[in-house]
């Protein structure tokens, strides 16, 4: 009586496409605001944007947009599935034919949608010029230098204190913190020495060589040469 009246594999598909999509739908987010004038962090090719109908230079992310309402339409699908099986007794009825429409649906748009990100990715143009302007703009250097004094010995807790400080100071004077003087640091905590005006965007990069972490590939890297070496010293065996 169970198997004809149980429909969970239907709800898998619907929920893991659902959270599927969800992610789709985020990175696509991304792509949006990533590509417009404000961030120029990317571009996206021609074959996933169209022009707009009243503006001869502006290209519309209209693929990453679609994805994005998409999204909308396979959560529905998960939640009329849900509606429909929820006061349904046993054993088999004819509400469930109305699974199948939602199904297949779903299906379409998710591979749809997997296709058509794969490539949008693939020739997908990254600006790294215009990535390293805008850190060089910010202020995101703060927890780097907050690092520094904890290296030193101060507890992240006054560390975090001083470069708040430190920040609303360089705010006031609308200079970004390289372009502070070691003498603006110092009056801050005594702590600050030379190193401190070494800290940039590279550095702050390259300072995150975790699993995960800007620099992750400076750990592979040297994973690579310590295999290398190892097998060097062994001889040239594997």
């Amino acid at each position: 009586m169970d198997a004809v009246a149980d429909r969970d594999f239907l709800l898998d598909f619907q929920s893991a496409s659902s959270i599927c999509m969800m992610h789709l739908s985020r990175m696509a987010e991304e792509f949006v605001l990533w590509s417009s004038d404000e961030f120029a962090f990317i571009r996206l090719s021609e074959e996933y944007t169209t022009g707009s109908s009243i503006m001869p230079q502006k290209r519309n992310p209209d693929f990453a947009e679609l994805a994005r309402g998409k999204t909308g339409r396979v959560f529905g699908s998960l939640m009329a599935l849900l509606t429909l099986m929820k006061g349904l007794p046993l054993t088999y009825n004819r509400d469930m034919q109305e699974d199948k429409e939602g199904f297949f649906d779903t299906f379409d748009t998710l591979l749809a949608t997997l296709t058509i990100f794969a490539d949008m990715i693939a020739k997908m143009h990254i600006v790294p010029e215009r990535m390293r302007e805008a850190a060089q703009g910010s202020y995101v250097l703060a927890t780097d230098i907050a690092d520094y004094l904890v290296d030193r010995g101060m507890p992240f807790r006054e560390a975090h204190g001083v470069v708040a400080r430190l920040s609303r100071h360089a705010v006031e004077r609308g200079v970004q913190f390289e372009e502070l003087t070691l003498d603006e640091y110092r009056s801050f905590s005594t702590l600050f020495d030379e190193e401190v005006l070494a800290i940039s965007v590279d550095s702050s990069v390259a300072a995150r060589d975790v699993p995960g972490g800007t620099a992750f590939d400076r750990v592979n890297q040297a994973v690579a040469d310590a295999k290398t070496q190892l097998v060097s010293e062994r001889g040239g065996s594997k």
